[in-house]
């Protein structure tokens, strides 16, 4: 089997100066994303690798090839032209797509995810272009131990998974899901400081029950009805134990799984291997963390907010868990969290009478709960009825339905409080619940917003209203990071749980006064770092992490140390030249 280590390896010189070394000359260093620095190749080392002639002849320097691409990508059309620019960018030269991604980062990062992304999964196949990660099927998942091993990556420790059975809002997209996949783990990179020959994305194509996919003759995906039951739990089963026996160190990030199916996957596994999953954790922890920087800016608490979330998928059910967690952390009991958080979903408030999905029982209420509401015609109450009884001071949207909020439900969030909390966090844009503009216009601008997908300000009677993005790449980067260092055989939920506080303190720190509830997208590393530290050091209190030597060590230094980064190092050629290596 070879790997890209038995190509190139990053090394350190009598000085301590790095460099690469490289096994491969000619034009395979320049088809390798991992080793082509394009113009950048000195003369000496053009002649030295083989490059003589390939190249044009003038050496250029990282920063001259970013002011190029930078101009190439300023002519793209459209975001999704965009989008593919800078994937072809990866899958040409690595280094230089974090260097790019890296310094434009409040420009890019709504390209190469949210809202962007949910345009490429959609048009995964039609603007296919080049493969990366790996697809395991029916058809395949018997030999994916063998798949594991033949991977050019010989030490992955960060995997994204998707089934693509419910991406953003825009549900099951089959093979497509990928692109989301690719998405995360760019921000790992960009954002968390991992190393992206560490990390690898993963799509699970169990089939589709997307019409218009198995219709498509240019769709790539299987073009079978989705697996269920049996035969899909046992297809997931082969794929963990393979990566157990070929990565046993690697960190699983569970993607857009519908559900229950992601509810039942985190509870089967989440004691087995270190893995987690975003919809439900990452969501809820960046949710938490935007709820108590806008309880800091009121000057009250957690425990005094009442929160209707509307929504019970895996995003609005984690939401509320974590909310949870936190009111109990702040020393309120169960019995007293029932009566302030009020989940939602299509049918009215989730009440355990009407409730057949197990993983809703813990914050489920009874009919005693509304029994003197005036309910009509014995049915659960509506989203407005709850707005006008249970009189909550915070609102948080995670159904992918547009216009759900509506005049009336705002403006009866304005009349219970002076300063109502509405977070409409669905993704994409075009799947918001309100826009910041009517909100603020329905609460005479008396509401605190964020958004789940990125928003301009808003100039509202001659004021400017900062519109900050809760986005899970403010929780996942340094979550997943710190896992990776500490060699974590679990991610516990006081992890899950710090990384939502540490979030919380970072913007009570540096963005509050600003007016921010989070901070604006070009803080990613900066946040990603502090996060990391913050769960680094409540996975060797708590036990998760096997790096127990790591105790007493100087985490913040720790985790910069391990930081990748996009730079280009000298390369040297480890052997003799062969006409064959040219």
């Amino acid at each position: 089997m070879t790997t890209l280590s038995d190509y190139f390896d990053y090394r350190l010189d009598a000085d301590g100066n790095k460099y690469v070394e490289v096994s491969i000359r000619g034009v395979t260093l320049l088809r390798l994303p991992a080793t082509n620095k394009g113009t950048a190749f000195s003369v000496q080392e053009r002649i030295e690798l083989g490059l003589d002639g390939l190249l044009p002849p003038q050496v250029t320097d990282m920063d001259n090839q970013l002011d190029r691409l930078y101009a190439n990508y300023e002519k793209q059309a459209n975001d999704i032209s965009k989008y593919q620019f800078l994937r072809a960018l990866q899958d040409r030269t690595e280094v230089l797509f974090y260097a790019l991604l890296e310094r434009h980062l409040d420009e890019m990062v709504p390209i190469v995810y949210t809202p962007t992304i949910g345009l490429a999964v959609q048009q995964f196949s039609s603007n296919f272009t080049t493969t990366r990660g790996l697809t395991f099927s029916a058809a395949n998942i018997d030999r994916a131990e063998t798949i594991l091993q033949n991977y050019p990556l010989n030490d992955v420790r960060m995997i994204v998974v998707t089934d693509s059975s419910s991406i953003l809002g825009i549900g099951d997209q089959g093979m497509g899901g990928l692109a989301i996949c690719i998405g995360k783990l760019g921000l790992y990179t960009v954002g968390g400081g991992m190393c992206p020959f560490q990390t690898l994305p993963v799509n699970l194509d169990v089939g589709t029950n997307r019409a218009e996919l198995l219709d498509d003759p240019f769709y790539l995906g299987a073009h079978t009805q989705r697996l269920h039951d049996q035969p899909y739990f046992e297809l997931v089963d082969k794929f963990v134990n393979s990566v157990q026996k070929v990565w046993p160190k690697a960190i699983i990030q569970w993607e857009d799984f519908a559900k229950n199916i992601a509810f039942e996957l985190l509870a089967k596994y989440k004691d087995q291997l270190p893995c987690f999953n975003d919809d439900i954790q990452g969501t809820g922890a960046m949710a938490l963390a935007g709820l108590l920087s806008a309880c800091r800016k009121k000057g009250e608490t957690l425990a005094e907010q009442t929160v209707v979330v509307v929504g019970a998928g895996a995003g609005g059910f984690g939401v509320a868990s974590t909310i949870k967690k936190g009111m109990l952390r702040e020393g309120l009991n169960m019995e007293q969290i029932l009566q302030r958080i009020f989940v939602v979903d299509a049918h009215g408030l989730v009440v355990k009478e009407a409730t057949t999905e197990a993983y809703k029982l813990p914050l489920s209420h009874t009919q005693d709960s509304y029994h003197d509401w005036d309910i009509p015609d014995d049915r659960v109450p509506n989203l407005l009825e709850v707005v006008t009884h249970a009189k909550p001071t915070v609102l948080l949207g995670l159904t992918g339905v547009p216009g759900l909020f509506t005049e009336t439900v705002i403006k009866t969030m304005a009349a219970n409080h002076a300063q109502p909390i509405i977070f409409p966090l669905s993704n994409p844009t075009a799947n918001c619940e309100a826009t910041p503009e009517d909100i603020l216009e329905w609460t005479k601008g008396t509401a605190m917003i964020a958004t789940g997908s990125p928003f301009p300000d808003v100039d509202y009677q001659g004021r400017q209203y900062p519109i900050g993005q809760g986005n899970n790449a403010f929780i996942f980067p340094g979550l997943g990071f710190a896992a990776v260092l500490g060699e974590c055989n679990r991610i516990s939920d006081a992890m899950v749980l710090e990384s939502a506080y540490a979030l919380a303190d970072y913007i009570a720190a540096n963005w509050l006064e600003a007016g921010l509830i989070f901070p604006p997208v070009s803080d990613l590393k900066q946040v990603s770092l502090f996060v990391a530290n913050r769960v680094l050091a409540k996975a060797l209190a708590d036990g998760s992490a096997t790096r127990q030597d790591l105790v007493g060590v100087d985490l913040e230094a720790y985790v910069k140390a391990n930081l990748w980064k996009a730079e280009y190092a000298p390369f040297k050629y480890a052997g003799t030249p062969t006409k064959a290596d040219s």
